[in-house]
């Protein structure tokens, strides 16, 4: 199978993400049997393939594809997912004496959040695999790209989501097909409950990280970043880390571009910093030392539903892209997260998800705190449309 679709990726093996030990990429993988933990694609950097390869190329995700799990084109399935904008948001910038203010407005993706691409991506590989359905637990927008990627497909899709999610990600999951399970809890005990539903195995458990192909296609935001920026690189990106694919995924394309030769040896990698709701930022109190780990945390519900990860399956993931880029972790409360939705639409005319918000909030104690400098290139990251949370946010008011 390698052999005979090499031209198309160059996908190599998985590794354990803790300990690198190899996996075949050619067999259904979840998690290492070593360790219990993540698995991550690596490819043959090694091998000549220029950045010319994307010119005329599809503004898509998969332009990209060399460097993309999918082994064969006609396993890929897409609604157009990647490629979206990159804003400059000037008014915000002056306002608070920024010389540069980014925002890749991920909310422009089919399903409306960067969800879609890695469960284009995953979906993608298990119709590779031939498996007939997945389930996923989720806080709202991984669960309605998996239905809407499922029924792409021709493939059963099981949703399993809080009670509390906005209803507009429950009726979109219903009119994908989708089987929806409500459970009564935040994530974690969506995921026991998908555990619970799957216990024969016949479903794939496409959950956050349990399967190394959502990675994948969320690390395609950072291959973007890089050429959008014609092959430069920000001083700092701030991202919304609930389970923290994304975080994890830019970091690792970063790193890939590197091998490729596609950024500059000596270029300056950017700071990252997870941003979290200060009601479940079990990242954050880990980074500062106030726990060991996320094991044990108990978080609450927020308005940014998928910020409601109380025990990420990739804490140790995201530590490590903290810790290797030199950022930092902060949370931040709900309503300040709505004074950041109503600068964000009053300001620049962008109606993003509370996740989104939350970085510009973010930005501004970071800069005040001095650990943003006004000279530097700052990338915020809105993972989706803010349209899907109204019901979260009614009756809320900016202070």
């Amino acid at each position: 199978m390698k052999t005979s679709t090499a031209n198309f990726s160059l996908l190599d093996n998985l590794k354990c993400s803790n300990c690198a030990a190899t996996y075949s990429a050619f067999e259904m993988q979840t998690l290492s049997h070593c360790c219990g933990l993540p698995l991550e694609a690596t490819y043959d950097l090694q091998a000549k393939l220029s950045r010319s390869v994307l010119s005329g190329r599809e503004a898509t995700m998969w332009r990209y594809r060399e460097l993309l799990p999918v082994m064969q084109q006609e396993h890929i399935v897409s609604l157009g997912e990647g490629f979206t904008p990159l804003l400059r948001l000037q008014n915000l910038a002056s306002r608070i004496g920024l010389s540069k203010l980014l925002l890749k407005d991920e909310g422009q993706n089919p399903t409306g959040s960067f969800k879609a691409r890695g469960l284009s991506m995953a979906i993608s590989k298990a119709k590779e695999f031939g498996v007939e359905g997945c389930i996923v637990p989720t806080a709202g927008n991984a669960g309605v790209a998996m239905a809407a990627y499922c029924a792409r497909a021709g493939m059963k899709a099981i949703v399993v989501m809080p009670r509390h999610t906005p209803d507009a990600f429950k009726e979109e999951c219903y009119w994908y097909g989708a089987e929806v399970i409500l459970v009564d809890g935040l994530i974690n005990d969506c995921a026991a409950k998908a555990a619970a539903l799957n216990t024969n195995g016949k479903l794939l458990d496409v959950s956050t990280l349990k399967e190394p192909y959502r990675l994948e296609g969320k690390k395609t935001m950072g291959y973007e970043i890089a050429e959008q920026l014609n092959w430069d690189l920000p001083d700092v990106i701030l991202y919304p880390a609930g389970g923290g694919t994304g975080l994890i995924g830019i970091w690792k394309a970063f790193q890939e571009m590197k091998s490729l030769g596609w950024l500059a040896k000596d270029i300056k990698l950017p700071r990252m910093i997870a941003v979290q709701a200060a009601s479940c930022q079990p990242l954050v109190e880990t980074f500062y030392g106030r726990q060991p780990n996320a094991k044990q945390y108990a978080g609450k519900p927020t308005i940014a539903n998928g910020l409601a990860v109380p025990r990420p399956i990739g804490e140790q993931m995201m530590l490590r892209v903290l810790q290797q880029s030199g950022g930092t972790a902060i949370g931040i409360a709900d309503q300040e997260m709505i004074n950041g939705l109503r600068d964000l639409g009053k300001y620049e005319g962008l109606f993003v998800a509370p996740e989104g918000a939350a970085l510009w909030v973010a930005t501004q104690k970071l800069l005040q705190a001095g650990m943003l400098d006004a000279d530097e290139s700052i990338l915020l990251l809105n993972t989706g449309n803010g349209q899907k949370y109204m019901s979260n946010i009614a009756g809320m008011s900016a202070d």
